[in-house]
């Protein structure tokens, strides 16, 4: 099971970078920062399924595909900003992570102004 495999990369990487650390502290940093990469490299093919399964439904369900798109980049940005948000609070640079927290907030409200130009125009419709 991956799932096995990816925990014991996590906690294998735990331990080394304890380790190391208190040795040498950036190559800790590194060490962390590659091993997230690694499990996150490990979750690609998984995450095409899934997505694969939700665009079928979606077109299925007679939803526009523009929508649906936009949805999976706001996830995405929302993931990414997480990881990059929690590299960066783990190094104690939180003035860092909190900008980048932002930068992944302004964008996704920006990815988001078109459904909700969409969903007003279908409550302007709707109103007589």
């Amino acid at each position: 099971m991956e799932i096995i495999q990816i925990v014991g990369i996590g906690i294998i990487g735990t331990i080394l970078a304890v380790v190391i650390k208190q040795y040498k502290p950036e190559l800790s940093l590194l060490l962390s920062i590659v091993v997230g990469l690694i499990i996150l490299l490990l979750l690609v093919g998984r995450i095409a399924v899934i997505i694969d399964v939700m665009e079928n439904l979606a077109t299925k369900a007679n939803i526009d595909l523009i929508y649906f798109k936009t949805i999976l980049k706001v996830i995405a940005i929302s993931y990414i900003t997480e990881f990059a948000y929690k590299v960066c609070e783990d190094t104690g640079q939180k003035s860092i992570a909190m900008k980048i927290q932002l930068a992944g907030r302004i964008f996704i409200m920006i990815l988001g102004i078109p459904i909700m130009l969409a969903i007003l125009e279908s409550v302007m419709q709707l109103l007589p």
